[in-house]
């Protein structure tokens, strides 16, 4: 076991440096020390993916912004990740700006939440942003506008905190264009595939449900969860269960090879 791993052990460590969060951003994303680590790690690996296919621009999205705490972490962090990896990233947060909506049926799980969530209060937030674009309206209508543009560098990272079934559905929308608008892997984080005690979630309601129909529909692209996303971390984070990644097997860069080829990677020891 490395020194650091040894540190990291003691108590109170991790939280000490995410107060002082010194070092590079690859060790930083590794040991999660930024706000939404999930976020942090997300973009950090889409970035790299993206240097690895020579794509020298990426955006990052957040569908369901309601008070702007993700969507300014989200925006500190890639401005991190952008320097260190050469590769430009924008951030776009999508938001109704009026809370969430009335709840279609059962399979938004209007048990737990209801209309009027998760309000925004659009100037205050407007004022923090600095480099992050806020798109405010009803999904099925901005993801129409801002994607289908043609002005969106391809997308690398997704946030889905839209909590219904009915609007994550509609977000993923945002998969359907041909694979340059999107990289052959698209990491995405799902807020709402978990729920407390009294939410009971499960696959036949909310995002879980959104999920597997957006399988079911299409044969060359999958919404798959980050399987033993733990072996690569140094400990376990509930996050983890929320990492997926979106697969476009039909993507002409999906089967490009990527991993950088050093001997670490391809030679076994003896």
């Amino acid at each position: 076991m490395s020194l650091l791993n040894q540190v990291m052990r003691l108590p109170y460590v991790h939280g000490l440096w995410m107060r002082f969060p010194v070092g590079d951003v690859s060790t930083k994303v590794h040991w999660g020390l930024y706000p939404y680590p999930y976020y942090a790690y997300g973009v950090y690996w889409s970035a790299f993916l993206a240097k690895r296919l020579a794509i020298p621009r990426i955006t990052a999205i957040e569908f369901g912004v309601a008070g702007g705490r993700g969507l300014l972490a989200l925006e500190k962090a890639t401005m991190e990740i952008e320097r260190a990896l050469d590769v430009g990233i924008d951030v776009v947060g999508f938001d109704s700006g009026e809370g969430m909506p009335e709840p279609t049926d059962y399979r938004d799980l209007p048990h737990i939440w209801g209309r009027g969530f998760y309000q925004m209060d659009h100037a205050k937030l407007r004022a923090r942003l600095s480099k992050a674009r806020l798109v405010i309206g009803d999904v099925r209508e901005t993801i129409a506008k801002e994607v289908r543009s043609g002005q969106l560098a391809p997308i690398g990272f997704v946030a889905f905190d839209l909590d219904y079934y009915s609007s994550t559905k509609a977000a993923f929308d945002v998969f359907e264009d041909d694979g340059p608008s999107h990289l052959p892997r698209v990491h995405c984080y799902f807020d709402d595939v978990a729920a407390n005690d009294l939410g009971c979630m499960n696959k036949y309601v909310g995002e879980l449900r959104a999920i597997h129909e957006f399988n079911a529909a299409h044969p060359t692209r999958k919404i798959s969860i980050f399987e033993q996303l733990r072996l690569s971390r140094p400990k376990w984070e509930h996050w983890q269960k929320k990492m997926y990644v979106m697969h476009d097997f039909a993507h002409p860069q999906y089967t490009t090879q990527v991993i950088p080829l050093e001997p670490k990677h391809t030679q076994r020891p003896l």
